[in-house]
């Protein structure tokens, strides 16, 4: 039950601060700057921060099963189902932006050249479990996107029957590619770089903050 207790204290807060990125889109605000002034008060606050979706062994599943076994005594737990179900939505909205990104470019989503940045379910591991990124590319691939991905942890990706191969770090690689969205902020990128050499940028981590060059740049 303690363990429970800690992811389902995370998916909640994590549920909620999407939920405020997703109402702060609506009203042009940036949930970013919004979490940087919050985080300055010096006590009851505890920073936690917007995102593609939710991804692991233990964050996406244990409060499931807690709310599973919740309904087993008659009771509903309304704050997990709610969170899971925020959440869960995330990729979609994700998808979303990359399509609205290309269409104020006049490009379709079919046909376009889509590169993921990271697929891994958190930054500077290798571990696939329930991560957005692969949710994310299987929606771009059934709306007809040509999709391939750079993650320097994971050089092969299967997904169903689609086998891919990363794609080497590289000028090439950013130049020939219609958007480039960043899932997994893993480190030792040089982002200023994907940046300069970019057309488009989706960014769901806040990783180009401080980048002077905002005319590409579309965040969450």
């Amino acid at each position: 039950m303690v363990k429970l207790l800690e992811n389902t204290f995370r998916i909640v807060n994590i549920g909620l601060v999407n939920e405020l990125m997703l109402m702060c889109d609506k009203m042009d605000i940036n949930i970013w700057e919004v979490i940087d002034a919050a985080k300055t008060k010096p006590y009851g606050f505890m920073p936690f921060y917007p995102g593609p979706g939710v991804g692991g062994h233990c964050i996406p599943v244990d409060p499931i099963y807690l709310s599973w076994k919740a309904r087993m005594q008659g009771f509903e737990a309304r704050f997990i189902d709610l969170a899971s179900q925020v959440n869960s939505e995330m990729p979609h909205y994700v998808v979303n932006k990359v399509t609205e990104a290309l269409n104020y470019r006049r490009k379709p989503v079919r046909c376009s050249k889509i590169l993921i940045m990271g697929v891994a379910y958190k930054k500077d591991v290798k571990d696939l479990r329930e991560s957005p990124a692969l949710e994310i590319i299987d929606i771009l691939l059934e709306k007809g996107a040509l999709v391939s991905y750079y993650d320097s942890h994971l050089p092969y990706l299967k997904i169903g029957k689609i086998n891919l191969k990363g794609l080497k770090f590289g000028k090439n690689a950013f130049r020939d590619s219609d958007c480039v969205v960043i899932v997994t902020d893993h480190s030792g990128i040089d982002y200023k770089f994907v940046a300069e050499n970019s057309d488009l940028v989706v960014d769901t981590r806040n990783i180009l903050k401080g980048i002077k060059s905002k005319r590409n740049i579309v965040r969450i």
